[in-house]
């Protein structure tokens, strides 16, 4: 057997993070199997359908690498095939017309509700003869539930869950419009599609004995289950905007890394030992059902953001500057054209250590491709008259050197340290940071020197000495 999983997205907005979690782990159990992981877009909500929130969803796909091996397809473009399985079912007597009205069915459960009872249809048209049907008159269609005993699932990570069927009441699969019912739909695609293992949030579990219905009445076989635990927000509840961001966009938008959210996901919900760092590679060679957590996990945004600092220090240079470009043309407008490029490459070493995002990347990197026009408060404290010559020794010192790489120019502050500062570093360092990066904090300053150059560094040198006698 071809393991065969599925991600069918309602495209009505940007994909939700857990909707994301359930996306990589269908994925991940596809191709730790050598199965297939194939997209259904369930857009039968016409009201709220958009074209471009299908887009939002593949884009996020295509954003965290998760590959999928089909076209992906439409259930709206299924109806037709849905409304046919609905027939045949009325043909076989697995199910029956309902022509019970809006009132009639309101007054159906304010009596059980009054009862004490399960509120569910009373089964009023199951086995009236049609020749009892008002004429012309609207109905639905009803599937044939089960009356008595009981059902089980049996799930991969919730295990053996049982129901009495009395709760599972005869559910409408065609509307009295002709058009199917999601529930329907969800099994005639998944039959269709040949989906060996469903893998959602356990809040479809109640949909999981309704839909069984319908495989037993078809005669068709079931895939297994594996119903996730929900994400919770920090404080436990449910996980909304009122926390933070909530869907891969906009922690894309917010300089995460595809790697990052991956990861952290994965372990949102699944572990392996007390490993914290897998990769996508190692999560499809370890992913099974076992490793999954039967409880809800809480997101844990300064987690993510931890976990988003390694993968940066990891992450190539050459990558780096390709993604924090958008960021830094978004925040200061600035186009990085190659020698920029260059420059921040040369830089990226010690820039991506003090960086948690990509944000924070390309604040962290503006000193090094725009001209320091204004200094910060802090800065401002290591700029004034009474330091002025030690910027002014410095240039002195800068404009002999013939190579001006780290060690070269670490020595010839040590030496102005030496004979202005009683030797003292920090003295010279600091009004030094301030000239070259219009800040008190940056990388290594020798590092930041030597990739800026020695006209660029005189420049800001002059240019800090006029800020300062102004």
């Amino acid at each position: 057997m071809t393991v065969i999983t599925r991600f069918p997205p309602s495209p009505t907005g940007m994909m939700h993070i857990g909707n994301a979690r359930t996306a990589l782990f269908n994925y991940l159990y596809a191709r730790h199997m050598g199965g297939k992981f194939v997209i259904r877009i369930e857009d039968t909500d016409r009201a709220r359908h958009s074209d471009e929130a299908v887009q939002v969803i593949l884009d996020s796909l295509d954003w965290l690498g998760l590959d999928y091996d089909n076209t992906p397809e439409s259930q709206f473009a299924n109806k037709q095939r849905h409304i046919d399985v609905a027939h045949e079912m009325l043909a076989k007597g697995n199910a029956y017309k309902c022509y019970c009205t809006p009132e009639e069915l309101q007054e159906m459960r304010d009596t059980m509700k009054e009862e004490g009872r399960i509120v569910a249809y009373n089964g009023k048209w199951r086995d009236k003869p049609e020749s009892e049907a008002p004429a012309d008159a609207p109905f639905v269609v009803r599937m044939k539930a089960p009356q008595d005993g009981h059902t089980v699932v049996s799930d991969e990570v919730q295990g053996d869950v049982k129901v009495e069927n009395k709760q599972l009441d005869d559910m409408i699969i065609l509307r009295s419009d002709g058009t199917p019912t999601y529930m329907l739909a969800v099994v005639v695609d998944d039959h269709d599609m040949g989906i060996t293992h469903v893998m959602r949030g356990d809040d479809h579990l109640n949909n999981t004995f309704r839909q069984n219905v319908i495989y037993d009445l078809l005669g068709w076989d079931k895939p297994r289950y594996a119903h996730l635990p929900l994400i919770h927000g920090p404080s436990g509840g449910k996980l909304s905007k009122r926390h933070g961001s909530v869907s891969v966009e906009e922690f894309k938008n917010e300089g995460y890394l595809p790697e990052t959210v991956n990861n952290y996901l994965l372990r949102l919900g699944w572990s392996h030992g007390d490993d914290e760092i897998i990769s996508m590679q190692e999560a499809i060679k370890l992913f099974d059902f076992d490793g999954i957590n039967k409880s809800a996990a809480k997101f844990d945004y300064a987690k993510l953001e931890s976990l988003n600092a390694h993968y940066m220090v990891e992450a190539d240079n050459d990558r780096l500057v390709d993604l924090v470009t958008p960021f830094i043309k978004q925040k200061f407008n600035i186009d990085l054209d190659e020698p920029k490029k260059k420059t921040l490459l040369a830089g990226m070493n010690g820039l991506k250590e003090r960086a948690k995002t990509l944000v924070q990347l390309a604040d962290e990197a503006r000193f090094y491709i725009a001209d320091i026009t204004s200094y910060d408060e802090k800065a401002k404290k290591h700029l004034d008259q009474y330091l002025v010559f030690m910027l002014k020794g410095l240039k002195d010192k800068f404009k002999v050197l013939d190579n001006f790489n780290h060690d070269v120019i670490e020595a010839a502050c040590r030496a102005l340290a030496e004979e202005q500062a009683e030797g003292k570093l920090g003295k010279v360092m600091m009004p030094l940071r301030a000239a070259l990066t219009g800040t008190d904090k940056s990388p290594s300053l020798f590092e930041v020197a030597e990739v800026l150059g020695k006209e660029e560094v005189i420049k800001r040198l002059d240019a800090a000495i006029e800020f300062i006698e102004k």
